[in-house]
């Protein structure tokens, strides 16, 4: 049974929220506060997190931000703030998706189970390396190596790179990029994709340094090229 953490302040949505994750059969633990969120994730290593973005003792955005200094952990943000800045910075904090109150819990459980299958799929798929000149790509660990240096990966950033980097030369388009990583079909803007490509290169830089492999093509996309 998948371990669900739900990190929320308010406790009737935490007490909704349980009930129909363990309707669907996952196991689910609460917390109300930021600022225990990061020690309890070393401990208890959940499948997935439901982050609030308010939330006492330190904001979900700072809890997404630290966690990802350790962990790779699925991470959707429950937020209230519908400004699209606030849905950016979630995601390029490495936030793999977000939810904007008010929500259907079922919408909740859906999405919950759309982000784990991802996961799966790239954690699950073949276990054997796939390297491309300098790179290689870990699935199962979601890491990308350059010699004896690597770097972790949100499940969005890998998946993004392992789509440019299997074609290798390729122009992808925003739309094809964004059809691929949210296959669900929902309306994502085209600097969500943006913001993920920020965020993939400056963790690609700390392991390739002076070493762009991620091109922008004006006014069409993404290619990858060493």
């Amino acid at each position: 049974m998948e371990r669900i953490l739900i990190v929320e302040d308010e406790p009737k949505i935490a007490d909704l929220l349980q009930k129909y994750l363990q309707n669907a059969n996952f196991q689910t633990d609460w917390l109300a506060n930021g600022t225990e969120v990061s020690a309890w994730v070393k401990a208890h290593s959940p499948a997935l997190i439901l982050l609030d973005v308010m939330l006492p003792g330190k904001d979900g955005l700072s809890v997404c931000k630290d966690i990802r200094q350790f962990s790779g952990i699925p991470i959707i943000m429950l937020t209230a703030r519908v400004e699209e800045i606030d849905r950016l910075l979630g995601l390029e904090l490495g936030a793999d998706d977000y939810i904007c109150k008010p929500f259907s819990p079922r919408e909740v459980v859906a999405r919950v189970k759309a982000v784990l299958r991802r996961w799966e799929s790239v954690t699950h798929a073949s276990q054997t390396d796939t390297a491309a000149g300098a790179l290689v790509l870990e699935r199962d660990r979601l890491i990308v190596r350059s010699g004896q240096a690597e770097v972790s990966l949100t499940l969005v950033e890998f998946e993004l790179l392992e789509i440019l980097y299997k074609q290798p030369g390729r122009i992808f388009g925003r739309d094809q990029l964004m059809s691929k990583v949210y296959s669900d079909n929902r309306i994502v803007s085209d600097r969500t994709i943006d913001s993920h490509i920020k965020k993939l290169r400056k963790k690609l830089s700390e392991i390739l340094v002076n070493q762009e492999v991620i091109h922008s093509v004006y006014s069409v996309g993404y290619k990858f090229e060493l």
